[in-house]
Parts: structure tokens; sequence; C-alpha cells
């Protein structure tokens, strides 16, 4: 059986207690020691210290005490006081009034901030580190005296609205360029469970974790007297763009809260020496002196000059006021401070303060709407799209980052275009987009900034505290939530590298970091902290010297006189020395007395040995605290007379080993064996302790492990303080204070005298409450119940275990709650009425007659859930010879656990041997089997597995066959590929057509029923679609593309045309046909290339050949002449056209051979004369009248057309009847179509109908045949 663990107990009888002092005194920290020869190490922030002017170390026995001198700010830190293993740590604290803190931009709480009468302090809501305090929100009149103190009704209020988890509040400040400033916010931690999260944030998204650095800090610190979080934020050397909103968030689990906060920078300034507020007016006059917003207007008036001397107050000057509002707002400003100087204002704050409330108008941009936002954030990796909206919806729009240019490449950025409005969209987003990005529109443009946030590598699971012996490999291990992470390994605060003697080695394993030591020292004792950009975990590692063992301890000599003692020992170390002593005094060597060291052993000889060497001899091996000892006995030879004896006898009722002669005593009490004994001389007893068991009559008594001997009663040996014999008169009593288990055994008493001796053995059994049982295991959850199963404990205490003791607990609670009150003795138990979906614990406790063990360590968290529901809708996606595909639905009920993955089944019909489909789970709702037998029929089923097992299965209604089913080739041509397909040369072409078909049919691709260039068109084909590719199309690309897919001997086709366009030629032959007035007439020919399109128009320009400057004179002109009007007389004009197409117009012009000269006045045109052409032409009816048969009761029409001119009138007939005016009928006549429309005819409707058109120039008659069928009724099918 092994032994049982024991209880570490502390070296420590008393420890040091955290103290707090102020600046200047001297502080003493004492601990007392058990041992008086402990070694005793001090520290401070885990580095050891050592006696200096500053600290002083004293040790006294074991009593010891550090004492720090002149004690200053820095001194307090966490400090440790280290004996063995046991450390004790313990804080010096410095006291808040004495401790001179930065200026901050915090508003304090009004109970502790708020100006007492007696003792006026400022309390401004914003400070600067460097600059010296704001003169205009100071108390102090001009002369130094203090003020007035207001009533506290008339005080301002300076309360904070403190909400949600803030207990002071981030407030808004100013700074000078240049200077450094703190804000502050503090959060109470004694409702909170665990620490709070903070973030601070500029504008809406940026957070500025990523942005420490030189210009930015973020700190925070714990008191743990006040339960209080303080988080600063340190913006040193501010700049000009640091001004702006800021955002402090603090989250704690469920609890959220947020403030928001400004910084105004200024321009570097020198403050005068004089109170401002002398010079300034109140707007509000009924409460007194502090009452109002300030008015600085009286400032902002044109002054002489202001007293440099005397009384510090303002000399106001006669002569006219001038007001500065105007200059100020037309310069720049850099030129605010001279400004300001000319005019005799010295608050540049206040004038800066009251310029921004003037709301100025600003510009509208003509080109943008909306603009970009200031600035963006996006993590990496993900996307991001950037929005503006412009004023003319025909606006070219073009990004650039960093100033140049983003042209489309892949998808990495993609533009788009939905009326007014712009986007640029950035995909899978890295550091290289952290960048300035600009949208243009000509000469205007909008700028912003990207910020691309890498998400924090977090650290999964955190360091452990180590402790090894020196010599020995540390490994320390963490790992972390991504792969190829960087992170950093510090010791005490320092970086660990690589060095030299490679004493650290950096590992990476997947998500794991490693850092290994090797051959550790006691210098490697201290803290080890790992850090990534997300968090940090620290650990102490602390190393002891290794224990020294002893090979061969000194044994007690008795020697007579004249002889040699030797006394001997072997220890482990062959390099450990040590020193005899005797009876508490050093050994020296001289003639007789000799010490040597031989590797590992250890020799103190004495020779011709006298009485004066009896003694106690001690062998202290340095730097270790144990010592081995033992006695030199004098032997002297007397010759005594012996009077007469009596032989000693030990009266007990009852001795032996068996269990009715077995004394039991409890763990902890007191044992006490009082033994009547007989003899004179008065005996000599001996008590020893043997071995557990029994032997046999005749056998050889073993050797005793312990031995105490008592003559004349006084105790010769005691090798244990807690052993204690006493001998009185007819009495030996031998008592052990606070029995232990290994107290336990045969305990043997002896009795001699010169007449003889006597012995008795009595058993004594030491019981105690068992060892905590083993951590219990979980065995399965259920909704609200768990199996919970343990290992009976490795020693029952000497008493059978009668039960156990449950125990469970939320695993965030403290408190456990008890299962049961009566002992329950099987090791398996269910727990019952649990909460779905919280974590919990359990731990165990074993109970014997004596009491209850302590309890055993707490079980694996675990998650009382149910399974889910059935998984729905399972069905056959599709099937092959040897595949099939399935698909499902997620189950209705998932529950509180998270769905771990599906797993899915299949067995042949008839059978009950369901084999998986796939090793392990899958998250996917869909799922392709492999491998499957043709032919044969199967059954399928799946089920969804979470932390609580399988749920009930879904499985299909009927078993599937395994067999490919047949499926006629189809192609299905897109609507948009069914008419011309027409793109620019350059262009990409990427036509997708998708088709069906089982088994997978063959593609076949034609252009104009020839095999494609594979150089030039690429064919991608699938199982169920086809893709024709082009990267960049040619003139050459245009023409019928056919596609087939075959099965078998079964096909279909379908065909796409493709029409390649390009820029058309210049036209041909452009010649000035006639000059007339201020008029040219020019004429052209259709250029020979069109681009494969058709001309859409024309462009004709205009040029004097004096200047060549070209003016348009039509565009998108469609005819190949035309008249150039409004020249100017007396300019020689030369001109040239583009032809257009779809694409655009053409490359080069075609220009006019020669000129044309404006003529100046004086020239008369004489017009040409015209034979008048006769255009009149006789009716003639162009389509006839065709003949009908129509149903009787339904609107009828006759249509024909005619044309003549001038235009004809015309008349409708109806068996030679002018049928024009009657109700009936209704004419129509849309350009030469003419329709008579007959309402709802009859049989007697039906006869010759005839259309007559005259004018004068003749006649025209066409006419038709009309029957009429009357309706047949359903009786008259019935007939």
């Amino acid at each position: 059986m092994p032994e049982p663990t024991k209880k570490t107990v502390s070296a420590f009888i008393k420890k040091p207690k955290s103290q707090t002092a102020e600046i200047g005194a001297t502080v003493i920290f004492e601990a007392e020691t058990e041992k008086p020869d402990v070694k005793v190490r001090w520290q401070r922030d885990s580095k050891d210290i050592s006696s200096s002017y500053k600290y002083t170390i004293s040790a006294e026995g074991n009593l010891h005490s550090l004492t720090i001198n002149n004690i200053v700010q820095e001194d307090a830190v966490g400090y440790a006081v280290i004996a063995g293993v046991s450390k004790v740590k313990f804080e010096l604290k410095i006291k808040e009034s004495e401790v001179k803190e930065p200026k901050k931009a915090v508003s304090p709480d009004p109970a502790v901030a708020e100006p007492k009468p007696e003792e006026p302090k400022e309390a401004p809501p914003a400070r600067t580190e460097n600059s010296a305090p704001d003169t205009s929100g100071t108390g102090e009149a001009s002369d130094g005296v203090a003020p007035e103190v207001l009533p506290e009704s008339h005080q301002p209020d300076t309360r904070q609205d403190l909400t949600g988890l803030f207990t002071e509040k981030p407030q808004s400040g100013e700074v000078n360029v240049g200077e450094n400033i703190i804000f502050i916010s503090r959060v109470c931690g004694e409702s909170l469970l665990k620490k709070p999260t903070v973030k601070w944030f500029k504008g809406k998204w940026m957070d500025l974790a990523s942005k420490s650095g030189k210009h930015l800090q973020l700190k925070e610190h714990y008191d743990r007297s006040t339960k209080i979080y303080t988080f600063e934020m340190h913006i040193i050397a501010a700049k000009a763009n640091y001004a702006g909103a800021y955002r402090c968030e603090v989250s704690s689990r469920d609890k959220f809260d947020s403030c928001n906060f400004d910084l105004v920078v200024h321009e570097a300034r020198t403050t005068e020496g004089f109170d401002i507020r002398t010079a300034f007016r109140r707007t509000s006059t009924d409460a007194g002196e502090d009452s109002g917003e300030l008015d600085f207007s009286a400032l902002l008036k044109k002054r002489d000059s202001f007293l440099k001397t005397g009384p510090r107050a303002v000399q106001v000057s006669n002569e006219p006021d001038v007001d500065v509002w105007d200059i100020l707002q037309k310069a720049p400003p850099s030129e605010y401070e001279k400004i300001a100087f000319q005019y005799g204002i010295t608050d540049l704050r206040g004038m800066l303060k009251r310029l921004k409330k003037m709301k100025k108008e600003e510009k509208k941009s003509a080109a943008f709407l909306r603009k970009l936002d200031p600035a963006y954030q996006v993590e990496k990796g993900r996307k991001i799209k950037l929005e503006v909206e412009v004023a003319n919806p025909d606006a070219e729009v073009k990004w650039t980052k960093n100033g140049q240019e983003i042209h489309p490449t892949g998808s990495k950025y993609i533009f788009e275009s939905v009326g007014n409005k712009r986007f640029l969209t950035i995909n899978n987003c890295s550091l290289a987009d952290d960048a300035a990005y600009a949208c243009l529109i000509g000469e205007e443009k909008t700028v912003t900034e990207l910020f691309v946030k890498e998400p924090p590598v977090l650290i999964v699971r955190n360091l452990e505290d180590q402790m090894v012996m020196k010599g020995e490999r540390v490994e320390f291990e963490c790992e972390v939530s991504e792969e190829g992470a960087q992170v950093k390994w510090e010791k005490d605060g320092v970086e660990l590298t690589r060095d030299e003697s490679f004493k650290y080695r950096f590992k990476k394993d997947g998500c794991k970091h490693f850092l290994i030591i090797n051959d550790v020292t006691k210098e490697d004792c201290g803290h080890y902290r790992v850090k990534t950009n997300g968090g940090q975990s620290l650990a102490e590692l602390m190393v002891q010297e290794k224990q020294l063992e002893v090979y061969q301890n000194i044994a007690d000599l008795t020697v007579k006189a004249k002889d040699q003692a030797v006394f001997k020992c072997e220890v482990s170390d062959e390099t450990v020395k040590g020193i005899w002593y005797k009876n508490g005094v050093e050994v020296k060597p001289d003639a007789r007395t000799h010490i040597t060291h031989i590797g590992r052993i250890h020799k103190l000889t004495i020779d011709d040995v006298k009485p004066e060497d009896e003694g106690d001899y001690t062998f202290v091996p340095e730097g270790y605290a144990f010592n081995l000892s033992a006695k030199l006995n004098f032997l002297e030879v007397k010759i005594d007379f012996v009077p007469r004896q009596d032989p000693p006898k030990i009266h007990l009722d009852c001795m032996g080993r068996t269990a009715e002669s077995t004394i039991l005593v409890v763990a902890g009490n007191k044992l006490r064996l009082d033994v009547p004994i007989t003899g004179d001389p008065a005996p000599t007893v001996v008590w020893t302790k043997g071995e557990k068991g029994s032997f046999k009559e005749g056998e050889s008594r073993p050797e005793p492990r312990n031995t105490w001997t008592v003559k004349n009663g006084e105790v010769l040996t005691d090798s244990d303080g807690r052993v204690h014999v006493d001998s009185t008169k007819g009495h030996c009593i031998f008592t052990i204070e606070g029995a232990e288990r290994q107290d336990e055994g045969v305990y043997s008493v002896i009795v001699r005298n010169p007449a003889g001796e006597d012995t008795a053995d009595i058993n004594v059994k030491v019981v105690d409450v068992p060892d905590p049982p083993e951590a219990p295991r979980i065995l399965s959850v259920g909704e609200d119940s768990c199996i919970v199963q343990w290992d009976p404990p490795l020693f029952d205490g000497g008493q059978p275990v009668i039960g156990y003791v449950l125990e469970r607990k939320k695993k965030k609670s403290y408190r456990w709650m008890r299962l049961n009150f009566d002992p329950f003795k099987e090791t398996t138990y269910e727990a019952k009425r649990m909460i779905e979906g919280v974590a919990y614990e359990m731990r165990i406790y074993a109970v014997n007659a004596i009491g209850m063990s302590r309890p055993s360590a707490a079980s694996q968290p675990f998650v009382p859930v149910a399974p889910t529901s059935e998984p729905i809708g399972l069905c056959v996606d599709d099937i092959s010879d040897t595949t099939i595909s399935l698909k499902w639905k997620a189950p209705e009920r998932i529950g509180s656990a998270e769905l771990e993955g599906y797993g899915v089944e299949y067995c042949k019909e008839g059978s009950d041997e369901w084999v998986p489909a796939f090793t392990g789970l899958t998250e996917r709702t869909s799922v392709i089997i492999r491998d499957l037998p043709t032919g044969e029929k199967m059954q399928f089923r799946v089920r969804a597995y979470n932390m609580a097992g399988p749920s009930l299965p879904a499985t299909l209604q009927q078993a599937v066959t395994i067999r490919e089913i047949m499926q006629r080739p189809k192609i299905w041509l897109p609507r948009n590929l069914r008419q011309t397909l027409i793109k620019k040369v350059g262009e990409t072409i990427n036509l997708v057509i998708p088709f069906q078909g089982k088994p997978r049919p063959q593609v076949t691709w034609t252009k104009n029923n020839e095999p494609l260039d594979p150089k030039q068109v690429s064919i991608r084909n699938s199982d169920n679609d086809t893709i024709l590719f082009i990267r960049r199309a040619e003139r050459k690309d245009s023409g019928k593309y056919e596609v087939q897919v075959q099965i078998e001997n079964v096909e279909d086709r379908a065909s796409v045309t493709i029409q390649i366009v390009d820029l058309p030629g210049p036209p041909q032959s452009l010649k000035v046909t006639d000059v007339w007035g201020f008029n040219v007439a020019l004429e052209w020919k259709p250029p020979k290339d069109t681009g494969n399109c058709e001309i859409t128009g024309y462009a004709i320009q205009k040029a004097d050949k004096k200047t060549m400057e070209w003016y348009t004179v039509y565009e998108q002109y469609r005819r190949t002449n035309c008249v150039v009007s409004d020249l100017v007389m007396g300019n020689e004009y030369v001109f040239r056209a583009y032809a257009t197409n779809m694409v655009g117009l053409s490359p080069d012009p075609c220009l006019s051979k020669d000129s044309a000269y404006i003529q100046k006045t004086g020239i008369l045109y004489k017009p040409p004369s015209y034979k008048e052409h006769d255009f009149s032409e006789a009716p003639k009816f162009t389509h006839p009248l065709m003949s009908r048969s129509v149903i009787a009761g339904y609107n009828a029409t006759l249509s024909c057309s005619v044309r003549g001119i001038p235009k004809p009138k015309i008349t409708w007939y109806k068996n030679k009847m002018d049928i024009t005016n009657e109700a009936k009928y209704r004419m129509f006549s849309n350009q030469g179509v003419l329709t008579l429309e007959i309402r709802k005819p009859c049989p007697f409707d039906g006869g010759v109908y005839m259309c007559k058109a005259v004018n004068s120039s003749g006649e025209d008659i066409v006419e038709c045949k009309l029957e009429v069928r009357s309706q047949v009724t359903k009786e008259d099918i019935k007939k």
C-alpha cells in the first residue's frame, strides 16, 4: 500500500504582514521560523534582497527581520520571505495623503475633491502633466488673496452622474501640443466575480489597444483594500491630430457601461502671470461671482496695454472699440497667437473656445453629397465597403490608396456604381491594407483612413507553477488560440532570448509554445511570463537544492580507556563538507583528534580515549538543515559489593497480540501506557517498538525500530520529542503526545537488574479518519442528472468505511451543496435535480466509525444536457452505381449543449449491423457515401450528437437500391445567351451553360462547325455544367458556337452567337461640296471598317486655320452629308469627321482635303430653280379584304390597307348598301390601314362587304364574303 500523502506544514510560526507607512519612515517586517537553523531569503518583486544601506537583514535563532530605511514611493511593491518550500508574500503601501500623483484628466468625487471653506483646493475637470495649471479655472484673486468662499448652495455642482459599472468616469480635457495628459476611469470590483475588461476608442470604431507605443500607453492597477480597479490612458507629447472624441467601454460578463469624452489640443502658448478672470463677464448675475458662463467678448476688443507691474489689473483704452472676430475668422490658425498678442488677448484658450462656438457655414462640395467618414476599422481577414454619394450620377470617380490609383485586380477590389452612390469593397483585408484612401472627382476629393485590426491572440491554457530540484530540466507550456502566433517570454519583467549557452530554448508545436530551461540553478528562480497581443500568463519557478542522502549514519560507541574511538558516516555528495561538534562545541583537530574527508566518507578519530571524551558527537553537513548524532560512552571497570537482589517482575492483567489485548487510540489523542513493575535493586526499564505483525514462539525477536531506556527514574534515551517515559516507585509510564498513524505497532517493555529481567508485549493500534477518495469520474449525463463513480480510499483509517457523502457545486460558485446526509454505501451514485446547460463539479467524502475524511479532489467540470431531437427531412439527393448523396435538416430541438455534428450509418436490407459511413462526425447537413455495392438494397440513418450523446436516428422510409438512374441529356441555355452576345475587344468572355444527364454526358464545342482552338478558348466541364472562357476577346472570336451533350445515342444541342465589336475606322473622302454665305456643305463616305457593328453616327468638327482649335459641330449625326452654318466671315476653315459605333469614336479622324473660305459681304447667292414634282396618286388597295367565317355573338373585324395622294375618302358597303351611319359598325383608319368592326354579329349580318376609296385622281374597290355561323349548345350536342 502506498504511503498516504501528508499535508504540507508551513515553516513559519509567525508570518510578516502587509504594512502602510509614510514617505521617509522606516518599516520592520518580522518572521519566526519553526526551526532555528533554517535558511531564510527575502525578496522584492521576486528578486533576492541583500543587506545594504537601504535594507537591513538580521537573524537571531528562529527570529528573522527585514528593515526598509527611508521609504520612497518606489518601495510600494510586493515582498516575500522564503524558508525551504514555504513562501509568504506581503506588501508595503504608501499613505495616499503623501503620494504626489501626476495631474490627471478626471473629476474627483465631490465628497473628496470639493474645496472646503478652510482649505480651498483646485479641482479642475482636466489637467495636463507638464503644463502650468490653468489660471482661468482657479479660485485665487489677482493679488493672491483667497476669494470669499461661496455657500454650499451657490458652489458649482461638480458631482458626476455615475451609472452602470463606473465609479469614476474619464472627463474631457485640454492639452497643449507637446504636453502629456492622463484620462482615468475607476470601476468597483466588489460586486464583480472577475476582473472587468476595459477598451479605449477614438472616434467611432478605432480601438486604441493596437496603437499603444511611444505616444499612447494604457495602464491599470487594483487596490486590494478598496477593491477598486483603476484604468489609465496616458497621451504623451500630444499632437494636433490627437484632438477629437474618445470613448471608454467597460464590460464584465453580462454587464456593460460606456462613457464619452473629448480631447482638445491647443497650439503651444505661454501663460501670462495674472488672473484673467478679472477681465471676464458672467452671463448670469443671480447667483454670485461664479455663476453662469464666462463672456469673453470684452477681451476681443482692441486694448492699449496691460500693466506689467503693480497689482495685476486690466486697463481698458478709451479708443473706439474694434471687433476682432472679423480678423480671427479670416486668419489661419497659425496667426491666432500673433493677433491675440497684438490686441492684448492673453487667454488664448478662452478665445479658441469662443471661436469654436461660432458656427461657420461650411462650403458645400459641388461634387459630393456625402463624403467618406474620417476613419474606418476592420478586422484582419474581413471585408469592408467604403461608400460616397456624388451629385452627378454620371460622374466618374477614381479611388486612390496612399496617393496611388487603385486598379481592379482579381477579387481584391470591387468597384460599384448604384445611382448616385459609389462603392469600393476591399476583400480579405490584411495589414498591407492599413492606409489612407481617397475618392476623387476631378479636382475634389474626400479622404479617410482605414485601420486593420489583427484579432487578438488569446492564451487558451495558462502556465503552471513548478518546483524542481537543482540541475533538473524545466519545461513551461502554454497554448494560444491561433497557430503561428508570436509570443514573448519574460523572466521577472526581462525578455528572454536565445543566448550562446543555450540556457533557454523556445519551441512551437501548432498552438502550443514551450520554454525549456536545462540544468536549472538557484538563479533561475522567479516569475516567468508569456505575452501575446491578447493576454498574458504568469507562473513561478522554485528551485530546491538536491536532498542529501545518508548512506551510513554514525553509531554510538562504548570504549575503554586507552582505546581508539572512530565515528564514521557516508553521504551522497562528495563535495559536501561538514563540521563535527561535541556537546554543541565545534571539535578542533589536535594530537589525539583527527578529522578526515575522503570522497563521500567523513571520519572523526579519537586516540587514547579518556573519561572527558565521553559525550554527544554531531556531524553537520554544510548547507543542509539536518545533522547526524551519536554518543561516546566511556567504560570503567569497577568491582562492587553485590547485596541480596530480587529479580524484576511486570504485573499486567493481559499481555500478547490477541485482539482482546490490543489497545486502540484515535489519531491525535494521547497514548499512555502505565505498567506496574517490581524488583530490587530498582530495575532498568527499556521500551522498544517493533514492526507491525507478530512472530512465533522460538523465533528470534526482530530488531526494534525505536528504543527508550529509563534507569533510576531518569530517561537515558529519547528519540522523539513527542514521547515521554516516566518512572516512579512501582510504575513505569510510557506516553505519546498526539498519536499518529506511524505510532501503530507492538511495544515491548523490558525490565532488568542484576538479578534478572522480565518482558511484556503491548499491541497498539492507531485508528483515524480514512484518506480522501480519488477524484470522482462522471460516467454519463442526462438532461438534469449525472452518474458519478469513484474508487474507495487507499487507506480506510484502520476502521472499515461505512459509506460516502457527496457534494456538488456550480463551477463558478464557491458554495458546495450536500447531496446525501446518510452515508451512501455504493461507489456509484446518480445525482439529480440539476439545471441543464450549467457546469457542475462533484467531490466525495469517505466516512468510517472515527469520522469523515477530507474531501476528494473535484471532478472534471460537466454539464447536464439531453440529446437533441432526431434530424428531419432525410432524403436521397443523388445516386449512382457506387455512391449515394443524402441530405437532411438540423433537429428542431438542439438544447443547451452545442451540436457537435452528425453521424451517418448504413446497413444491408434485412441486417441489423449498422456500419459508420465515415470516421468521426460531420458538421454539414449533406454527405456523399462512396464505395457501396452496386445493385444492393441499403438502408441509411442519421443521428445528431452533442455532449450527451447521439439522438434518435432519422431513417429513410424504405431501402434504396444502389444503381444509377438514366437521365436524358438536356441543355438549359440561359435566357441572356438566346440572343447575340456582344462583347468588346479585350473583354473577358465567360459562358456558363448548365445541363443535365446521367451518366455524365460527353460535351463537345464547335465554332462555325469547326473545332475550337485550345490556345484561344478554354473549356471546363463538370457533372452539371460546361464553361467557355476567353481571357481577351478578339475580332476573330466572333461567330456561332455550338455545344453538344451526348449520352450514348441520345444528344442535345444549343448554339450561342458571339459578336466581338471594336472601334470603327475613320470616315472616307471628306470634302467641301459647296460654300455660300456663312455656310459650308460637306460630304463623306462611310468607313471601310465599321468595328463589326452598325455605325450609329458621325462627329463633325471645325477649326479656324489661324488657331487650329477644333470645335464640335455635330454629334451622333447619322447622314453622310451636312451643312455647317454660322461661320465667321473672312475666316478660312478646315473640317474633320469621326465615325461612331456602340464602342465609341474612331481613333483617327478623316480631314477635309480642301478648306472653305467665307467671303466677305457683296457676294449674292442665286438659288437654283427646280421643277415642282407631282406627287398625286390614285387610290390603290395594297392589301385586300379576306373572306371570313365567324361565330355569332363574338365581335368580328375586316381589315385592308390602301394608299393614295391626296388621302382618299373611305366608304363601307354591305350587299352594296352604305353602312357608314349604322351603329352596329365601327370604322377605323390608321396610317392607311382600314378596319371595320362588326359588334356581336348574328346570322343575318352575313353577306358581301365592300370598301371603296375615292380621291381626285381616281377610285378603287375591294370586297369579301362574311359567313356568320350560329353557336352550338349542349342540347344540340346531345341530339
